[in-house]
């Protein structure tokens, strides 16, 4: 693993850019990358050998479900291109070319779909105990763009002579641009072949295509080009992950380019690899809901990192960075800004007047308040309402209508209360190891967080470390457990176990009563978010008061 200094990066193709590119390669986007490792090679046929080697095909906990599903729909056993040469179980093989069948190439990167590179990551990082973000994935599109060379970069090509794809022909590629692309030997070559770019990275563009954990999207300022509608649209869907980087057939702007984005369903075939990322940060990836067909981030976007043991696509970060998500949740607590009209459709009896009021009585009457979000642009816009900035934000009214309002705190909340509160980045599934760093607390409050994290049970175990002995903790939470964000063996209910259902409220007491705590209060405590001015989501999450 080879370690990457996080900068900013910088998507999307110049519209003058006197060359053909597809809809989506147009557009910008500014991305945040923070510090990561990425392995110097590509994962090859030898190391996917071991996971093989080691029954990874037959351990359903590598696996996501859709994944597990596909792998035994095609009774896979080893990568498709992989032929059997010996008697069943030698783990013995040949390799299947385009055109003919040869011995297996060992140091050749290793052809698989998504569902095969999440599996290995995971029980890569099962065998290297690594947990949470620090757990093996792949890589995202933005941290591709870390690692290339730099003439690969799409801010370094602002004239045709600075694109590898447009001035090279297919033999100069391995040595004018470092990579084999553009049919340079017709085939894959050794994962160390290609001279390693400034980061040390080889093989970051050709040899075989990167899956990435980021979904299919459209960058900021996106048009549908005219005289191919329907090549990018359709596919925004949150089910086609991207692929970076080309392989050796790739020419011109179909992958061997840096402008090129392209797309691919997780389970298909192609001449498509990864290499292993890690991080103590969430993946700066982009997911959207699936069959959302603008292509819009909402509020169930993550961000996929290998769950621990599992290689489920769970809960991260990057779609909780968007702006439009941040407008919505700011909507969400400050209802007073412009989400009043809400008021005729909540007649539970519990229904919240002010979500103000609990948080502003926290800062008044507490000595010291910590607030924590995996989320910086959460945080950030937090950190401005602390600070006594009125922020403007949109809230969306009908189509392409929005309107634009103002969150700001009641008169009553006076300075010193404020300087009694800060906030910060953290990960609610690390509380065991960030207590040295964020100390322990009188009380705690998980507001709508257990069903958005990929190990629940590990946040719970934080808490007994986190809240000192008296200290109280509220849980609230409506147990929507998806598995977009949650691999369904970490669920704490909402299954059939033995027959018998399985409530995730009775799940919770066992679990917390196994960490010393004691049940002082339970009720319903509704929640709106609002979509536009004619849809809200009107949630009753369980509240619960525990005594440690």
């Amino acid at each position: 693993m080879v370690k990457v200094k996080g900068e900013t990066v910088k998507l999307g193709k110049p519209r003058d850019f006197p060359t053909y590119g597809w809809d989506n390669e147009y557009g910008q986007r500014m991305v945040e990358v923070p510090d990561f490792e990425a392995s110097k090679y590509m994962v090859s046929n030898g190391d996917f050998w071991q996971f093989v080697a080691a029954g990874g095909y037959s351990t359903q906990n590598y696996w996501s479900e859709d994944g597990w599903n596909w792998r035994k729909f095609r009774n896979m056993k080893w990568p498709f291109f992989w032929v059997q040469d010996g008697p069943q179980g030698s783990m013995q093989f040949k390799l299947r070319t385009i055109f003919e069948e040869i011995d297996m190439q060992w140091s050749w990167p290793v052809d698989v779909n998504y569902h095969e590179a999440k599996a290995y990551c995971a029980w890569k990082s099962e065998q290297d105990g690594r947990q949470g973000t620090e757990a093996y994935r792949v890589i995202t599109e933005a941290e591709h763009h870390l690692i290339r060379h730099p003439e690969a970069r799409p801010e370094k090509m602002v004239a045709v002579r600075d694109d590898p794809a447009l001035r090279l022909g297919g033999m100069d590629f391995p040595t004018g641009a470092s990579a084999n692309a553009n049919l340079a030997f017709a085939s894959q070559s050794p994962v160390d072949a290609m001279p390693a770019s400034p980061t040390g990275h080889h093989d970051a563009m050709g040899n075989a295509w990167e899956w990435t954990e980021d979904h299919f999207n459209p960058l900021e300022n996106f048009e549908v080009h005219y005289t191919y509608d329907d090549f990018s649209t359709p596919c925004f869907d949150g089910r086609h992950h991207m692929i970076m980087g080309g392989s050796f057939a790739s020419k011109s702007d179909n992958g061997a380019s840096g402008f090129c984005r392209f797309h691919f369903r997780p389970h298909f075939l192609q001449h498509s690899g990864f290499r292993l990322v890690s991080s103590n940060s969430p993946a700066p990836a982009r997911h959207l809901e699936q069959l959302n067909m603008q292509g819009e981030a909402t509020a169930d976007a993550a961000v996929s990192t290998s769950a621990a043991g599992t290689g489920a696509a769970v809960a991260g970060h990057a779609g909780y960075e968007t702006q439009r998500l941040v407008d919505q949740y700011l909507g969400l607590h400050f209802p007073a800004s412009g989400a009043n009209e809400v008021d005729p459709i909540l007649s539970h009896p519990n229904a919240p007047e002010h979500a103000l009021r609990f948080p502003q009585r926290v800062a008044q009457l507490l000595l010291e308040v910590l607030g924590v979000d995996f989320s910086q642009a959460f945080i950030d816009a937090a950190e401005r309402m602390r600070k006594g900035e009125a922020i403007r934000f949109k809230i969306p009214l009908e189509g392409g209508l929005e309107a634009e309002v103002t969150a700001q705190h009641e008169a009553n909340v006076d300075a010193a209360a404020r300087e009694r509160v800060r906030f910060q980045t953290g990960d609610a599934c690390r509380l065991k190891d960030q207590t040295a760093e964020l100390g322990t607390f009188d009380g705690a409050v998980l507001a709508n967080l257990l069903c958005r994290l990929p190990d629940p049970v590990a946040c719970l175990d934080g808490l007994a470390a986190l809240i000192r002995p008296n200290g109280a903790v509220v849980i609230v939470t409506p147990f929507s457990w998806l598995e977009d964000f949650t691999p369904k063996s970490k669920w704490l209910g909402g299954y059939e176990e033995n027959g018998e259902a399985v409530h995730s409220k009775d799940q919770l007491q066992k679990l917390m009563e196994a960490r010393g705590f004691t049940k002082l209060s339970q009720q319903k405590l509704p929640l709106v978010i609002r979509e536009h001015q004619r849809k809200y989501q009107y949630i009753v999450p369980e509240a619960t008061v525990w005594r440690r």
